[in-house]
């Protein structure tokens, strides 16, 4: 593949001392920063229209962050199996997670209609804005919703780049392929289990963890966990280790993510409050929820909160946040989150990482999960 060195990220290896996730998370920034250069750079030979379009969103929207949690637990995964030396696959592999991430969220707002992303308009919003006021003819949604399909795809295809580049430098580069393989698909499955789930109104608790598992925790803790520790060879104990543990850590942080969504602050979130319930989207709050309303022969939240495809106004988005906590759901799904994540920290204490390593994972967590990991709680 000649001359894709020259397109892609320079090489960032600098940890013959080791590193805190933190550090590696700022490094990763850097990186990004070249990928999205070199990604503007290549737009606009191609076409000018487009480089200012669709690529310059796809790098503004990158550049306005998030919290880089899949960046810090690629790091840790290749920490805890080991990984020390020259951090340049390692640091390359967690800035594609990102862009991965990008691909997923902008695809992700179009499909949920949702408003508002990082704290700005979400892509599709802005492109029909942009359709609106360039005077341009058709429908701006249908442009706009076509347009942001393009936007995430080149997200996905800068971090293909990315990684494809990575893997060839590497010596366990179809590891890490297998890894990457696996995490798209699983993407793809857990965004096409969330619409069918919501088109046939769906509201059992086992598919709500079957979709949160797929579209989240997946590619949020335990893939990326394992793509870091395929870069250090990592036997498979370890492996598995580092599986349970981001499987657990990541059902935590979607879980977060169900409370946020029905109670948070848009101002904290960056996102629309409520949406999901306005939506009729099937989550694990909303399914514990139901349960609980039908066991306690609550007829009014069974009736208010049961899934529905129709959008919803503003006073029965409100009469479904307080029937949710009436049913006493929001508090099962802390205790779940709360047990989930000390299922993580056991998980990852099997990996024989070194203490360093197992409080900047526990770190992680916290800030995925909104919770203080405790030691005890039951593993799920």
């Amino acid at each position: 593949m000649p001359g894709l060195r020259q397109t892609m990220a320079e090489p960032v290896g600098f940890v013959d001392d080791p590193i805190t996730a933190l550090d590696a998370t700022r490094a990763v920034e850097s990186v990004l920063e070249q990928v999205l250069d070199a990604g503007l750079r290549r737009a606009r030979e191609a076409d000018p229209v487009f480089a200012r379009d669709v690529a310059g969103r796809v790098a503004a929207f990158v550049r306005r962050g998030g919290r880089r949690l899949r960046a810090g637990f690629t790091w840790c995964g290749w920490r805890a199996a080991g990984g020390s030396g020259d951090a340049t696959a390692v640091l390359h592999t967690a800035a594609a997670v990102e862009l991965v991430q990008a691909c997923a969220l902008i695809h992700d707002d179009l499909m949920d209609g949702s408003p508002l992303r990082r704290g700005a308009p979400a892509m599709h919003v802005d492109l029909a804005r942009m359709h609106r006021e360039a005077r341009m003819s058709g429908p701006p949604e249908s442009f706009a919703a076509a347009a942001a399909v393009l936007a995430g795809d080149l997200a996905l295809a800068w971090a293909d780049d990315l990684l494809t580049e990575t893997a060839l430098g590497s010596p366990y580069g179809l590891r890490l392929c297998g890894e990457w393989r696996a995490m798209r698909g699983e993407m793809v499955a857990g965004q096409y289990r969330d619409i069918h789930a919501h088109a046939a109104g769906a509201s059992r608790v086992e598919e709500a963890l079957s979709i949160a598992t797929l579209k989240s925790a997946l590619y949020t803790v335990e893939r990326p966990l394992a793509l870091g520790a395929s870069l250090a060879a990592a036997d498979e104990r370890t492996l598995e280790a580092l599986r349970s543990a981001g499987r657990c850590a990541g059902l935590a942080f979607q879980l977060r993510d169900d409370l946020l969504g029905a109670f948070g602050e848009p101002a904290l979130t960056g996102k629309p409050v409520g949406e999901d319930l306005r939506t009729g989207k099937l989550t694990y709050l909303l399914a514990v929820a139901l349960e609980l309303a039908e066991a306690a022969g609550d007829a009014e939240a069974t009736r208010v909160l049961a899934p529905g495809a129709a959008s919803r106004p503003d006073a029965t988005v409100e009469g479904m946040r307080a029937a949710l906590e009436r049913t006493g759901a929001p508090a099962v799904v802390e205790t779940k989150i709360a047990s989930l994540a000390a299922a993580s920290l056991r998980h990852f204490e099997a990996t024989g990482a070194d203490t360093g390593v197992r409080r900047e994972f526990a770190a992680l967590v916290e800030r995925a999960a909104g919770v203080t990991p405790g030691r005890d709680g039951e593993a799920a």
